[in-house]
């Protein structure tokens, strides 16, 4: 759900449910839900993205939503055998992004030791294009380590761990946050549609 929209949201949900009691999980020094109850036992869980987060136990949703409208810079790192993206944005805005495409074969029926040459050129076309997003995240991101509050990755784990595996890359480590994004093969476009996913509020409702 978008950041914006959950006050309202929540204001229908006391509604419908004969008010709101709220309490912080797992400990209120360090939470990461915000847990809201209706009089009728109807219950949402909130989580809590970036860290850290430090509430007001006495008002734990006001404090939640000054969380959530936090001005940040915040990173992005998409990495497929197809492509990658890294940008940087305020908020939801762009401002600095470099994306590139990167070519590995598909899968091919072939057998024997042709399968075996197959296999070992697809590696070294993935290596390749997994070097290639690490100097893309050098040129881009680590510049601004010092200054992103989240680095928010997404693609295809086993691509972005590979790329991340650059040691000069070490120092975005510790700022990895959720959530880890399913998207297409990067593109511009797709890199730009991030913040609908990073900066979007999760969720779960019982029953």
């Amino acid at each position: 759900m978008p950041a914006a929209r959950l006050p309202k949201w929540l204001d229908n949900f006391a509604d419908r449910h004969g008010g709101l009691q709220t309490r912080l999980l797992p400990d209120p020094a360090a939470p990461e839900q915000v847990v809201v109850s209706g009089a009728d036992g109807s219950t949402v869980w909130i989580e809590v993205p970036f860290r850290p987060w430090r509430p007001t136990a006495s008002r734990p949703l006001t404090s939640l939503q000054l969380h959530l409208n936090s001005p940040r810079r915040i990173g992005v790192l998409l990495v497929r055998r197809g492509g990658y993206a890294a940008g940087v944005f305020d908020g939801a805005e762009l401002v600095s992004s470099k994306v590139g495409s990167g070519y590995v074969q598909g899968a091919t029926s072939a057998g024997g030791w042709s399968q075996q040459r197959f296999a070992r050129r697809r590696a070294n076309q993935a290596s390749k294009a997994f070097a290639e997003a690490a100097e893309v995240a050098v040129r881009i991101l680590l510049p601004e380590a010092g200054r992103l509050a989240a680095l928010i990755c997404g693609g295809d784990k086993a691509a972005v761990e590979a790329a991340l595996s650059d040691p000069r890359l070490a120092p975005l480590l510790p700022l990895r946050s959720r959530p880890f994004l399913p998207v297409p093969d990067p593109r511009l476009k797709v890199l730009r549609a991030t913040p609908e996913q990073f900066l979007a509020v999760n969720l779960a409702i019982y029953p």
